[in-house]
Formats: structure tokens, sequence, C-alpha cells
């Protein structure tokens, strides 16, 4: 195993388990036994399936009635039209099966209680903390749309706008990195932390020096990350061992081996709240990769927001709120008012999207976006999986004058994913819309900014899993000092890039074309 080591020589912590090697590690991984219990499932239901088809010839029948009956069920529910597509293709080929998994997983049975929970706690937020009364009735919000969209916010949960928040915009992992171990040193009261991804390494190890230390200082430290982590980057007891050091921490929806519909539903968001008065949230996940400390695909490009001020009450709020889905007790702390910035310009809108509830909301503010534009919308995106109302805003945008564009990967970190961002090409680029594709490696950035006034920088893909299937968060801002610096990093990025032509498209491997279309059949699971 190699030692880590800080800048200034001292070891870094790392909480890795005793590891056995080769096949061994590969056969006795909790993920294997996961993944063999899952397998096991399906094998006796597929088999338990033919055994009542061979000996009982009407259940056979009846199986195939209610096959019928699933196909009407599913054209009568609210679906996007491209997932009822995927699903009618699943229910042909394998009808039986696929109606008794739709109805399963369109009853949640293993999904419920985290779904009744949140709009629980989404009650009991509600108005929690109020907007700014200069924002609210500052006429240039109301020119823009942007109190629309607030009015909006506010259905869905507790997401005020703010005036008097400083945003400081991050154009790699690498500078948030740096800014964010120093915020994190100054940390007095508590720290709450909830990523992805994390991983053990050089920028965990560091960051978890500094934990360990506040935590002996009297802060009150809190982790929490995707249960998914607990089969690819963290050990299934890595909560005991945090508890050790004296940290607080939870992994959501942890992977068990069971079949069921929680699993869909991942923690995508990535949210740091210190003290209550420093707030960072974008794409920067907290592993080596992020910071171009190990290479996976190339450079990656990645981008991030700290906020001081005012609205960094509202990403308190979002962390305790996933925090107590788990909790017998919820507690609403450490939302007081932090002391306010005498600089700040413009209005933040920081905001959650849960995929329990009915409201697409990180699809509807950059379709929003879209929609109002007047000049431009630039965008970064690691992944293009649109469905039919987001493709159509982005052509319908281009289509009316205004100067969209897309950063794409170049080097992408799944293949499948970047086939099926391909199949889109054609039509955007047809509409008038400009794609390039970062030649150095992977963007990861999650960005919209337009008209030199209106930027989003947080966590929220253009992808099914993102818009429809993941917990995830971003911060709005309007006329904000940093939208310069993002349209700035913007315009850096594509001098790096490689433009995606009609030519282009026509002369794709067709590798990618086939994979491309095939999985286009499924899009709405990716």
């Amino acid at each position: 195993m190699q030692k880590l080591t800080d800048a200034d020589g001292s070891e870094l912590i790392r909480l890795l388990p005793k590891r056995k090697k080769g096949l061994l590690r590969i056969v006795f991984s909790r993920f294997f036994v996961i993944l063999l219990l899952i397998i096991v499932q399906i094998l006796v239901t597929l088999l338990f399936s033919a055994w009542l088809y061979t000996n009982f010839p009407a259940v056979y029948i009846g199986d195939r009635l209610f096959s019928f009956v699933m196909v009407f069920y599913l054209f009568s529910c609210n679906m996007d039209s491209t997932a009822k597509l995927t699903w009618l293709l699943i229910l042909s080929v394998l009808p039986i099966t696929g109606a008794a998994l739709l109805l399963y997983t369109r009853r949640e049975f293993g999904s419920s209680f985290i779904k009744k929970r949140s709009a629980e706690l989404t009650l009991q937020t509600r108005g929690m903390i109020n907007s700014s009364e200069k924002a609210l009735s500052d006429p240039d919000i109301q020119r823009s749309g942007t109190d629309d969209l607030c009015r909006y916010l506010s259905r869905t949960g507790c997401f005020p706008i703010f005036s008097d928040t400083e945003a400081v915009y991050f154009p790699s992992g690498e500078k948030k990195f740096e800014t964010l171990l120093d915020e994190l040193k100054k940390a007095e009261k508590f720290i709450f932390m909830e990523y992805f991804i994390i991983s053990e390494g050089y920028m965990w190890g560091r960051i978890l020096n500094i934990l360990a230390d506040k935590v002996k200082q009297g802060v009150e430290v809190r982790v929490m990350y995707d249960g998914m982590c607990g089969i690819t980057t963290l050990s299934g007891d890595y909560p005991a061992r945090m508890a050790e050091l004296g940290i607080k921490c939870k992994a959501f929806a942890p992977i068990l081996p069971v079949i069921s519909t929680y699993y869909n539903y991942r923690d995508h968001r990535k949210i740091l709240v210190i003290d209550g008065k420093v707030a960072f949230n974008g794409g920067v996940n907290l592993s080596d990769e992020y910071i171009n400390r190990v290479e996976r695909f190339g450079h990656w490009k990645d981008s991030a927001v700290m906020l001081k001020g005012a609205a960094v009450r509202s990403f308190t709020l979002m962390f305790l709120h996933m925090w107590n889905i788990t909790e017998r007790e919820p507690e609403w702390c450490c939302l007081e008012e932090p002391e306010l910035p005498g600089n700040a310009e413009g209005y933040v809108m920081p905001y959650a999207d849960c995929p329990l509830d009915e409201y697409k909301v990180g699809e509807n503010i950059y379709m929003d976006i879209l929609n109002r534009a007047t000049s431009y919308v630039h965008i970064m995106t690691p992944y293009l999986i649109l469905d039919g109302e987001l493709e159509a805003s982005l052509r319908f945008a281009a289509e009316r004058g205004i100067d969209v564009r897309i950063i794409l990967p170049g080097i992408p970190d799944k293949k499948g994913a970047f086939a099926l961002a391909k199949t889109h090409y054609a039509s955007l680029l047809k509409a008038g819309v400009k794609i390039y594709e970062y030649a150095p490696g992977f963007v990861h950035s999650k960005v919209f900014v337009s008209d030199g006034e209106k930027a989003v920088v947080g966590t929220i893909n253009l992808d099914y899993r993102s818009l429809y299937h993941h917990f995830e968060c971003a911060t709005y801002m309007y006329r904000t000092r940093c939208i310069s610096d993002i349209e700035e990093d913007f315009l850096a990025a594509m001098k790096l890039c490689r433009q995606v032509t009609a030519d282009t498209v026509k002369h794709q491997p067709l590798s990618y074309k086939i994979r491309g279309s095939l999985l286009k059949l499924i899009a709405p699971l990716m």
C-alpha cells in the first residue's frame, strides 16, 4: 500500500480495510456477494415462472391478460413519453416479467419509505427560510423571470432567493480544493459534508486529517455519501471507522443483497457547509481524479462555486433534509443568518431536485434559461441523453437565433453514454446548436451560463439519471460578479475543443452508430 503524505510531510489518515489479493479479493468482495445474491433471486423468480407456465396453462393465459392490462396502465400513467416507449419494448420482449417489473417499480415497493419521509420533511421545512425582500422587489428580477422561478421553487420546497451573498466560481477541481482546505481549517462550530463519491487517496486524506483535528477542537463533523460507495470505493463498515475519529457518518441508500427500487434513487449531490458561513457546490467529488492527482480519462475539467452570506442557509437546510431521512427525530439546527458580506452583487438561489416528487426541477430550470435567453446559452455537461422536451427546448432556442453551444467530453468515461450523446448530434446541429468535444480529456462540469446575467453551477447532468432518478442540487445565480468568470472559463475551454460538424457526424465510427441506436431503446435507464 502506498503511503500518502501531506505537503508538510505528515502522514495522511487512511481508513482502508485489509484487502485480499487477486481472485480472492473479487470472490470475497462485498460487491460480488451482493451481485451473486441478487442474481440468485432473479433466477429463482424466472425458474418458478417457467414451472408455473409448464404445469398450469391457465396461469399463462392469466399472465397474458395481465400484460395486456399493464400496457393500458403504462399509457395512462404520468411518465416521460420516451420512458413509455422503453417500457413498451420491455413488455413486448418479456411480457410477463416486464409487466410485473413495471408494476413493481411504479408502486415503488422498495422506496415508499424514503418517498414518504422526504415529503414529510419538505412540509416541515416549508417557509423555514424566507426570500430576500430586496430580491423580490427588484424590477430586474421580475423582468428576467427569476421571480417566476422563485415562485415555482417555493412549490417544491424551501428554496428562497437571496441578495447579500458573495459567489466565487472555481474553473477546476484543483482550485476548489485549495480554497476548501483553507476554509475547513477556519471551522469553529460545524462541518456538514454530503458527496456522491468519497474515495481514499490524497484528496480525501488531506480533508480527513483536518476533520479529525477539528473534532478534537470540539467542532461537530457530519459526513454523508451515496451508498454506492460501499461497493466501489469504501468499505461497508466505513461509518463505524469514521465514528472512531469522532465523525458522524452515514451512507445514503446502501446497497444490500435484495432487489429493491430504492437503488434507483442515488444521492448525486455535492454539498459542503462550514459554520453556516461558507458553502461549496458543483461537480467536484472527493476523489483524486477530480483534482487531476491521478489521470483516468485525460485532463479532468470540472467546476464549483463557493457561497458566503445569506444563501448558505439553503445548503445547510438541504443537508439536514437528507440527513434526517433516516433519523427517528428530525433536527433542524445551525440555520442562523450568517454575517453578510458588504460587497456582494446580484442574487443567488440554491435549489435541490428530489426524484420522488412530481417536479422535474433540474430540467425545468434548464429549459427556463433556454426559453428566456435573448443572446446566448453556453453549456458544459459530461452527458447528453435527452428526453423529447429538453431536446425541443435546445433546438427551439437555436432556431430562434440564440447562440447555443454545448461542450462535451473528448475522452468519455462511459462509452455507452458517449454513443448515446452522439445520437442527438444530427438533430441539434441541424437546428443550429454548436457542439464541441473537449480534446484534452473529460468534462465533468455541469454549467449553464446565459446572456451575461444568468448561470447555474451544480450537480445536474443532461441525462435521465440526473433529471429523473437522482437527488441533485445546484446554485442559480443572477447578475452575480462571478458570471463573467463562468463565461470566460467556457470560452477558454472551447479553445481546447474540436468542433462537431455534420461531416463529423456522417463519418463517425460505425460501432458508435450501432451502439447508440441500440442504447437509445433503453435511454431512460441511463
